[in-house]
């Protein structure tokens, strides 16, 4: 009997273990196959952005967290295809997206690389089945990035990163108690035009 038992106990810690593994890999994995191939296939601009919500501590209701460790729910995210997608200002140091729904991702870096004053994302999420559309700030500047590239002609390429801790709601304007720990925010992009309108 107390050897089944050290066996359900081994068993269930390998399974933990796996299940913790698996989630790490998922999570350093890129936002897109490949954007830059997607750009090349469209003939167009290609993004993608994804807000990635931990499976415990980020306000998800109980029935969510099995599609989260099973890989099926990522979290709020858009890219080129989605309703009213749009590319916005485009430079070294500054890139904005948006979509219908409240996404607005306005990233812009200082001259030493950093995270600027005027970063901030903007999405929709779903808390406990209540649609909410939240206004956020990076937690720390220092941490995160945006990288552009030239790659060819006039289409810029790249890729950005940042925490995101301080929050509002986008349509009372009050601080939200919520995210109750940093959230990360991806990106990836090609083909990207200034001011060009993506097909959404």
């Amino acid at each position: 009997m107390r050897g089944k038992k050290l066996l359900v106990i081994i068993i269930t810690l390998a399974l933990l273990l796996a299940c913790i593994v698996a989630l790490r890999l998922r999570r350093d994995k890129p936002v897109g196959p490949s954007v830059s191939e997607t750009s090349r296939l469209i003939g167009g601009p290609a993004f993608e952005v994804q807000v990635e919500m931990p499976a415990f501590n980020s306000g998800r209701a109980p029935w969510e967290i099995p599609g989260v460790l099973l890989g099926y729910d990522h979290g709020p995210r858009f890219d080129q295809a989605s309703p009213g997608a749009q590319v916005g200002k485009i430079s070294p140091n500054h890139i904005e997206l948006s979509a219908d729904g409240g996404w607005v991702i306005l990233i812009e870096t200082d001259s030493e690389g950093r995270l600027a004053q005027g970063t901030h994302v903007a999405f929709p999420v779903k808390l406990g089945g209540r649609p909410l559309k939240f206004d956020c700030r990076p937690a720390d500047p220092t941490a995160g990035y945006l990288d552009i590239t030239n790659s060819g002609s006039d289409q810029l390429q790249g890729s950005f990163q940042l925490e995101v801790a301080t929050c509002k709601n986008a349509v009372s304007g009050k601080t939200a108690a919520w995210p109750y720990k940093p959230l990360r925010v991806r990106g990836n992009f090609a083909g990207l035009k200034k001011g060009m309108k993506a097909e959404g």
